[in-house]
């Protein structure tokens, strides 16, 4: 019995999402000070290390916003860092073990900070949220963290991590008492959302978009509730009705690239994805096409743990959605994948078939099916043959 509990505690760890604590509380790199080269770029454009801070995350570009709050009341952005790593699929975190990294608005406190983490410094997102919630969403440990290793978090590498937490903690102890932080599936651009526009989680984008264009109309913060399961926001009235005129400008822009032939997609992910810089480092080339990521020595010594690296090789794959969110037509090349069936001791990498570890990593451990609709914890062929009625 005590060996079984064991196993069953054990398990439940694995399918944690980014579990960081146990580090000595004796290390001092939670003190680190803002680079000198950051503290000249907010002089520079007039600001301060004690104005509050503001961050958005975008999983498709793979890149974390840093906004500072001037005199005025207005955020201006600071810094863009790119994300060297997050898993799962575009859309919302669903249930623990999905590895799908969260999606929507959150509120980190103080006390998310984490100085102890065992991915150098990281800080919890406090997701599930009301609206994660509402919605019956389980899950823990959803954070920011150092590292190029995620199971449903945004990590950042140990540097990039170390100015970010640096920034959080000056803004806190000037009284800052929490920070937004907007997580979105890529830029709401116009072009994005004709991309997108019959993906499954297209509801669920446009709502978090009404916040998106409130802060970027009035560059203030946007007041967020729930109501009737979804997102609520509030505002000035003439900053609503501004919010207003650009949605409708949007809509526009929209109709107008799909009468001009865009094409609506679906990206499928084998495991998340990663900033092109750091595909190029690891491809250890800079045309970054190479079919496989090799992480060497030197390249962890860089980035540390990278988790599912031959995940990252293939990138996703682009599907072209009929008026009826199916496929429009199977791709040769996605049939030709489905038809080909993996000898005993060979995995898949990148569209093609390779010899398997003899020892798996934890990260490369298989995750549970989750629901069909976000394709989470499924492989790409099983995610094609969703696709296909299969």
């Amino acid at each position: 019995m005590m060996k079984r509990f064991a196993l069953v505690a054990s398990l439940t760890l694995a399918l944690a999402a980014c579990q960081s604590e146990g580090v000595s509380t004796s290390s001092t790199k939670h003190l680190a000070p803002i680079p000198s080269a950051t503290m000249a770029l907010m002089a520079s454009k007039g600001m301060s290390q004690n104005d509050p801070i503001l961050m958005r995350s975008y999983k498709k570009e793979s890149e974390i916003e840093v906004w500072k709050r001037g005199r005025d009341g207005k955020y201006a952005l600071l810094k863009t860092y790119p994300m060297c790593r997050w898993s799962g699929q575009l859309g919302p975190k669903v249930r623990e073990g999905d590895r799908q990294a969260p999606e929507g608005f959150y509120t980190v406190t103080p006390a998310a900070m984490n100085p102890n983490s065992q991915l150098y410094l990281s800080f919890n997102l406090g997701y599930p949220n009301a609206y994660d919630r509402a919605h019956g969403r389980t899950g823990s440990h959803l954070m920011v963290h150092g590292s190029c290793s995620s199971r449903g978090c945004f990590a950042m590498t140990d540097e990039a991590i170390s100015e970010v937490y640096a920034l959080a903690r000056e803004s806190f102890a000037s009284g800052q008492r929490g920070f937004q932080f907007q997580s979105y599936p890529f830029r709401m651009t116009a072009e994005n959302l004709a991309k997108h526009r019959y993906d499954p989680n297209i509801a669920f984008w446009k709502n978090l978009k009404e916040g998106s264009d409130i802060f970027e109309v009035a560059r203030e913060e946007p007041q967020v509730s729930v109501a009737n399961r979804q997102y609520a926001f509030g505002g000035d009235a003439s900053i609503m009705a501004a919010v207003a005129r650009k949605r409708q400008e949007d809509e526009r822009e929209v109709a107008e690239l799909v009468a001009k032939g865009v094409q609506p997609i679906r990206l499928v992910y084998d495991d998340g994805g990663q900033h092109q810089t750091f595909r190029q480092a690891l491809a250890g080339d800079t045309s970054a096409d190479s079919s496989s990521l090799a992480v060497d020595a030197s390249a962890r010594n860089r980035l540390g743990d990278v988790s599912r690296p031959e995940a990252l090789a293939a990138g996703p794959q682009e599907i072209i959605l009929a008026a009826n969110g199916k496929p429009r037509q199977p791709p040769p090349s996605a049939l030709a994948y489905a038809s080909q069936k993996p000898a005993a001791g060979q995995v898949r990498a990148g569209g093609s078939v390779r010899q398997a570890a003899s020892t798996p990593t934890p990260e490369a451990a298989p995750e549970p099916v989750a629901q069909a609709a976000g394709g989470e914890g499924r492989s790409v062929l099983g995610r094609m043959l969703a696709f296909f009625g299969g």
